[in-house]
């Protein structure tokens, strides 16, 4: 009876201890995954603490429990996803770009994303499109050019630098427009409107700014 109680006590210590070990071991992978790098593939990457983040209305909070991304307008299949139907739905890619301010600075980044335009492809884009608008949690918006979504495979990043999007950095979705100025990458995404106007003003280009924001022509 005595040895049979020892190898009882015996089994429960080891199951104990390999649970123990695996919650420490998903504890390690959950804090690796959120330790920013500083370079990848050879090139070094600009801290986010040494890049500024900017919005119109502070650094505002989305409930990621409730979030949803809409994708409305010209489009045969309007789309109302949550978060983890992006991450999941879609395919990753990882890009560095550099991300430069009308205020004269820039920052190296990768950002790690998901196709815009595979959304859109989702969504069934009707053919007198030719501009898509962004809509954001604070009241922001812009708007970029279909064709070049789709020629320069733009991202809608929920990664930076090896990391869930801070808030202050437009948590939970941004837009990578590279080669745009900074005001055309949209923060704290939470709606993609396919329009016909390639006039369509944003927050800042209906203050004067160029709708075009090419980095090489300011």
């Amino acid at each position: 009876m005595k040895n049979k109680i020892v190898v009882i006590v015996f089994v429960i210590a080891s199951i104990v201890s390999l649970v123990y070990l695996a919650t420490l071991q998903q504890s390690k992978v959950h804090n690796l995954n959120e330790v920013e790098i500083t370079e990848y593939k050879g090139e070094k990457l600009t801290p986010l603490n040494e890049t500024p983040a900017l919005g119109i209305k502070g650094k505002p909070s989305v409930d990621i429990k409730t979030y949803k991304l809409s994708v409305h307008g010209l489009v045969s299949n309007p789309l109302n996803l949550t978060y983890d139907d992006v991450l999941s739905k879609y395919k990753h890619y990882e890009k560095v770009v550099k991300l430069q301010c009308v205020e004269g600075w820039s920052s190296k980044l990768l950002f790690e994303g998901v196709l815009i335009d595979d959304i859109l492809k989702d969504a069934g884009v009707k053919n007198n499109a030719n501009t898509v608008i962004f809509h954001c949690v604070d009241g922001y918006s812009t708007s970029l050019p279909l064709d070049y979504i789709k020629n320069e495979k733009i991202l809608l990043a929920y990664k930076v630098n090896g990391i869930i999007l801070p808030r202050d950095y437009g948590f939970p979705f941004r837009v990578v427009a590279e080669s745009k100025y900074g005001y055309k990458w949209a923060k704290w995404v939470v709606g993609i409107e396919v329009s016909n106007d390639p006039n369509y003003r944003g927050y800042w280009e209906s203050r004067g700014f160029s709708n075009e924001a090419d980095v090489e022509h300011p």
